[in-house]
């Protein structure tokens, strides 16, 4: 039969569906454009400071290397997992993670996923209801935006306050909140902010949730990267004030995002999300989903209890110097301002002063002039955070390169600046 090229094809017609839909950013989406305007000439290395990615920086533990090995070999873990995840993996999870709450978790309140972004498709899928809305903070992590407009939730943006540690505008988040509000994400420790929040702040949060009737989404992906004033609470923490749900994941503690383990918690010692219906909604969520890899889930229970502390504490100690560098260079350049020295992650965000200027308008035309004159790649806050005129750095990559990184942006600012 003759190919018909007259043949009208129903599975796409572009009718101005796709300009019409809103615009939806991711951090790969940015940095890949970025790093598309590399001189491919330049002959120095690329100091990637856009896009964190721990394994770089660090080798995960011998404990967990075994672990995947023994399972492995054991061939007892090639099967498919049930749609929340084996029961051992769920079980070590919620005894690692009570070690620091005011309740005991049981494995029912553990649903594992394929990192932390599948835990926070989960939860948008799960929200989604015709006129619901979700409050994002601004500065945020840009996933939880695309996933949200994928489930059709309106987004609302609350503030975070840069003078006062990156803390939430609470009357900002009362402001935005009505009946249709569903839930407020929060990360801590702060994606891009670097921020930790401290206890009363964060219980003050979970009283305005109760109050105003929606569910807290914490995104505690950076928990064990802390290494300033404040230590790190958990939102789990306050469940019984109001109901709760945190998102984590392998990625960062053990350097391996790879193996893309993550896993999404009721923290709900009332009940409220298991009476309301929402656990079983994610749980369907989870049924016509993809799975963890089994052989992963298999090694959590001897990842979480032979890796040593001590594993821990070193590379605390190497974020904690990285952070240090980073804020002490960026002090030295004069085009930039950072508002808060970080206490957590593996980011700092800075204020440019884009009027020093001779030939740069915005944050983005100086990221990808950077990348080409510099071959370095910083984050454009205006494009991929909703903050114009920010920058956000990585600070966890190899020492000398972020000094050499950090050195080349002076060089350009100074290169750029607008003659006296």
């Amino acid at each position: 039969m003759e190919y018909d090229e007259s043949t009208e094809w129903h599975f796409w017609q572009d009718k101005g569906e796709l300009d019409k839909a809103p615009r939806v950013i991711t951090i790969r989406e940015v940095t890949d454009m970025l790093k598309e305007n590399l001189n491919k000439d330049d002959q120095r290395p690329v100091v990637p400071l856009g896009h964190g990615d721990p394994s770089c920086f660090f080798r995960t533990s011998a404990a967990a290397e075994d672990a995947i090995v023994n399972v492995i070999r054991s061939a007892k873990y090639n099967c498919y997992p049930p749609a929340n995840g084996l029961l051992s993996a769920r079980g070590a999870i919620a005894e690692y993670l009570s070690h620091d709450l005011p309740y005991k978790l049981s494995p029912d309140d553990v649903y594992l996923t394929v990192g932390c972004t599948q835990a926070i498709e989960i939860i948008m899928d799960a929200l989604a209801r015709p006129g619901a809305n979700v409050l994002l903070p601004r500065p945020g992590f840009p996933y939880h935006e695309a996933r949200a407009r994928c489930s059709h939730l309106e987004v609302r943006h609350y503030d975070l306050l840069p003078e006062q540690g990156w803390e939430i505008d609470l009357e900002n988040v009362r402001a935005l909140s009505d009946e249709n509000t569903v839930a407020m994400f929060i990360i801590n420790p702060g994606n891009p902010c670097g921020s930790v929040y401290t206890r009363h702040h964060l219980e003050k949060v979970a009283k305005m949730a109760r109050k105003l009737g929606f569910l807290v989404v914490a995104d505690e992906a950076h928990e064990h990267f802390t290494f300033g004033n404040n230590p790190f609470v958990s939102m789990g923490v306050f469940g019984s004030i109001a109901p709760m749900l945190t998102v984590n994941s392998i990625s960062k503690r053990w350097s391996v995002p790879g193996w893309r383990l993550g896993w999404l918690v009721t923290n709900d010692p009332n009940g409220i999300l298991k009476k309301s219906g929402l656990t079983k909604k994610i749980i369907g969520c989870l049924n016509v989903s993809t799975d963890p890899p089994t052989p992963i889930q298999g090694a959590i229970p001897d990842i979480l209890k032979k890796t040593k502390k001590e594993n821990l504490s070193k590379m605390v100690e190497i974020v904690r110097e990285a952070a240090d560098t980073c804020y002490n260079k960026v002090e030295e350049i004069p085009f930039m301002t950072c508002p808060h020295k970080p206490e957590g992650s593996i980011f700092l965000m800075v204020k440019l002063n884009v009027s020093l200027f001779d030939d740069i308008n915005d944050d983005l035309e100086f990221c990808l002039k950077l990348a080409k004159e510099e071959s370095v790649i910083l984050l454009p806050g205006g494009l991929a955070l909703g903050m114009k005129n920010w920058l956000r750095i990585i600070f966890a990559v190899e020492p000398s390169l972020l000094e050499d990184g950090l050195g080349r942006i002076k060089a350009f600012c100074q290169r750029h600046a607008k003659k006296q």
